[in-house]
């Protein structure tokens, strides 16, 4: 059924058509309208057997959702940014443990300072907790992906994490395909834990030297199974559905391409339009578009990507010291590959910054013809932030303080005019 709603809400009546059982919700912008229109719906009757229970914490809510999971529950939780971080015990926990939990991560920046706005700093800050990532580039597919991501949980009893830029696509209001609950029924099937009292089981034991390696191997062992189960659901999902959501990644006017840049999440979208233009000036550019960062699809990625001259990484964190985490996978997964292009890293979004056409439009032209090594910083002047940091080293009381930022922006804004 089409309809003309919000994101959040959107993924709301997704999630409730997989049927979850445990919903445990604390608000923290910008995945507050999911569990809100999932708490509507439990109150309303329209979401039935399901438990909405309302925590005192993030740590909480995954607590909670830990424990619901191991009693035999379909659980499901959202949070974003800092909650996440509050919760990062629990994170492990329920990957350690094989729990089959679906989670939305509204991704937000995370301070400080505080910012309530995009990058995929929270994603990229448990990105090694033994947590899938799956990363949506539109509402639509992050409708789909909750669905999947259900099915992928249990089918190999490991968590999922539903990434969603926060406010591009959470707070968007535009027309999305939301699916017939027979459909999901005839694609997900009915989840069966049950705790038998006869057959006792230790969950969550002390593990010691002997076996704790064992556990780490197996969690690695069912995410290399996700990368062949990603795309068997993906194209099981297009029969039903009648459209292409998920699996491992997509490309995107790359079959002759020069230059090709990869990216995550909603930036896609801008980058196609740039292509587009792009290719209309003759220039042979191309996009892979990467749906799945864990498991983190090498032998996939690689085949798309040889064949180019250059690759550019456009992603909205950094590991602070050594770059993009992002183009740091991927320069990984071209080792030692025969012909492998060069991998250009661009750190762009941070905080929510806007990432423009104009700008990736000098961006690309630069890399095909000026090529650069280390990190590149999109919209940043460097040598005005390196000046205004040498101030600050000799006024050392001043400090990065909110007067020292604006003074800095406003020199910029001066110099550019100039």
């Amino acid at each position: 059924m089409l309809k003309q709603i919000e994101g959040s809400r959107a993924m709301a009546e997704g999630i409730a058509f997989c049927r979850p059982e445990v919903v445990c919700a604390y608000p923290i912008t910008p995945q507050t309208h999911i569990v809100e229109g999932l708490g509507e719906m439990v109150r309303t009757g329209e979401l039935k057997n399901c438990e909405f229970i309302n925590v005192e914490s993030e740590f909480a809510a995954l607590s909670v959702a830990i424990g619901a999971s191991a009693a035999g529950a379909r659980a499901y939780t959202a949070t974003a940014s800092q909650g996440l971080l509050f919760m990062a015990e629990a994170v492990y926990n329920a990957s350690g443990l094989g729990l089959p939990i679906v989670m939305t991560l509204g991704n937000r920046a995370i301070g400080a300072p505080i910012n309530i706005w995009n990058d995929h700093s929270d994603a990229m800050s448990m990105r090694d907790a033994g947590w899938m990532q799956l990363f949506a580039e539109t509402n639509q597919e992050a409708v789909d992906l909750h669905i999947q991501a259900f099915r992928l949980a249990e089918e190999l009893s490991m968590p999922v994490m539903v990434c969603v830029d926060g406010f591009i696509l959470t707070h968007a209001v535009e027309r999305i395909d939301i699916p017939d609950q027979a459909d999901v029924d005839a694609f997900l099937p009915a989840y069966e834990q049950v705790l038998d009292p006869e057959q006792p089981i230790s969950i969550g034991a002390m593990v010691g030297p002997d076996a704790f390696t064992e556990v780490r191997f197996l969690q690695n062992f069912k995410q290399n199974l996700a990368l062949r189960l990603l795309p068997e659901f993906a194209a099981e999902f297009k029969a039903r559905f009648g459209r292409e959501s998920g699996g491992l990644l997509r490309t995107y006017r790359a079959d002759d391409a020069e230059l090709l840049v990869v990216a995550m999440g909603s930036v896609n979208g801008t980058i196609k339009d740039t292509v587009d233009e792009m290719r209309a000036d003759g220039l042979r550019i191309g996009l892979v578009t990467l749906v799945s960062f864990r498991p983190f699809p090498t032998q996939a990625l690689r085949q798309a990507l040889v064949g180019a001259k250059h690759v550019v990484v456009i992603e909205k964190s950094i590991a602070i010291g050594m770059g993009g985490q992002l183009a740091n996978n991927v320069d990984l997964a071209l080792r030692n590959t025969a012909g492998a292009p060069q991998v250009h890293s661009v750190v762009a979004g941070l905080g929510g910054r806007p990432i423009t056409r104009p700008s990736l439009h000098k961006l690309l032209r630069r890399a095909l013809v000026q090529p650069w090594e280390g990190v590149h910083f999109l919209d940043l002047n460097e040598a005005i932030v390196a000046k205004e940091l040498h101030h600050v080293r000799k006024v050392r009381r001043s400090g990065p303080t909110a007067e020292n930022i604006l003074r800095y922006l406003s020199a910029g804004a001066q110099q550019a005019a100039e």
